[in-house]
């Protein structure tokens, strides 16, 4: 369960900080 939620939060993490890095997609 822990680990789930560890790799979801990651995945979301990971999504956030290259919608920051690609504005230019945005």
């Amino acid at each position: 369960m822990m680990i789930a939620l560890f790799i979801l939060s990651l995945a979301v993490f990971g999504y956030l900080v290259y919608v920051l890095l690609r504005p230019e997609r945005f």
